[in-house]
């Protein structure tokens, strides 16, 4: 847990109080949640549920584009399969 607030507080997203062990979310640190919660909402959320059958065409497609792309990164980097 210390590293990943370490981490955190290395990066600005929060600040420790002095004198004791609790931390509070910098300004920075909430525009980061405020814009990773916009991300998952509007693009990894329909994105993921692209492959269930309520998904439009036009989105099953770009979820297989996408997904063809990584494979094809991962094909050309050499990377094996993870364990």
């Amino acid at each position: 847990m210390s590293y990943d607030l370490r981490r955190l507080r290395l990066h600005g997203l929060i600040q420790r109080l002095a004198h004791s062990n609790t931390y509070t979310v910098t300004p920075n640190g909430i525009r980061v949640a405020v814009f990773y919660t916009k991300l998952h909402g509007r693009l990894l959320a329909p994105l993921l549920a692209a492959d269930r059958p309520p998904a439009t065409l036009e989105m099953r497609r770009a979820l297989a584009t996408i997904d063809r792309t990584i494979a094809d990164c991962v094909a050309n980097s050499r990377l094996g399969a993870a364990a």
